[in-house]
């Protein structure tokens, strides 16, 4: 191929949309000079590696959007650690075939167990396949969601929490609130429901919700709607941070 076609096709490529083509057409040139390949074979290489690039450039911006605290996956997750926890039931929940049927996830547990590392985790594997996600704490998004209802622009706030495939709902159970917060997270849950998955952790037992939300009728609804199509995963075994508060004891008692 001439300089001057390889130029025709970089500016062209700009023109089109995609920059990594224009970037790296001679790499792609010398791979499948090497390679010996035909037309068909060369433009297969070329649309899967833009590809390839759009898909990596998409995840890596739903990250940034997502609010996740950090993006760890299941391969980071030691589940010997939780020898309850069936890491079959788990990596089920990671074909995210519960995303696609528009269900939900709780992952109940006292603190420390994992329960944010999995929900993140399944976020992550969402992100990754090409749906939107986000994640709050529920203190989180009472508090903006209340602010927003004051200023008057509550519709506009709860799309926040709509129209993402996934959203995380972290820590419900963590500070009990109040019926008209509990009516606020009941608006989110009911306009979810059969059109959106939620991830949620808990560290409360459901029969324990009526306390968290503060009514028991408000509590048996958001229920209702939650565990309708919903995997719950109970999660009763040591805690992690203990574990490595633990461990960091013993090294600087052994230093010392």
């Amino acid at each position: 191929m001439s300089e001057l076609t390889a130029t025709r096709i970089r500016t062209t490529a700009v023109k089109l949309g995609l920059p990594h083509l224009a970037e790296t057409l001679n790499q792609y040139i010398q791979r499948a000079d090497e390679a010996k390949m035909g037309y068909l074979d060369f433009l297969d290489l070329v649309l899967a590696e833009e590809l390839a690039v759009r898909e990596d450039r998409r995840f890596r911006s739903g990250l940034r959007t997502s609010k996740l605290p950090h993006h760890k996956t299941l391969e980071d997750y030691d589940f010997s650690f939780q020898p309850d926890l069936d890491p079959r039931k788990v990596k089920d929940l990671a074909t995210l075939s519960f995303v696609e049927d528009k269900a939900n996830v709780a992952l109940l547990g006292p603190p420390g167990v994992g329960k944010t590392h999995i929900a993140v985790a399944l976020a992550v594997a969402a992100c990754r396949a090409g749906y939107s996600i986000y994640f709050s704490t529920l203190d989180d998004m009472v508090r903006n969601l209340k602010a927003a209802e004051a200023a008057g622009r509550l519709a506009n706030k709860l799309g926040t929490y709509l129209r993402p495939s996934v959203l995380v709902v972290d820590e419900v159970g963590y500070q009990p609130l109040e019926r008209a917060e509990a009516s606020l997270v009941f608006q989110v849950i009911s306009k979810r429901y059969e059109k959106g998955s939620i991830i949620l952790t808990s560290n409360k037992t459901f029969s324990e919700w009526g306390q968290v939300f503060g009514d028991e009728v408000l509590a048996t609804a958001i229920l209702d709607r939650l565990l309708h199509h919903c995997d719950v995963v109970p999660i009763n075994g040591h805690s992690y941070r203990l574990k490595n508060r633990l461990q960091a004891i013993e090294r600087d008692t052994d230093v010392a």
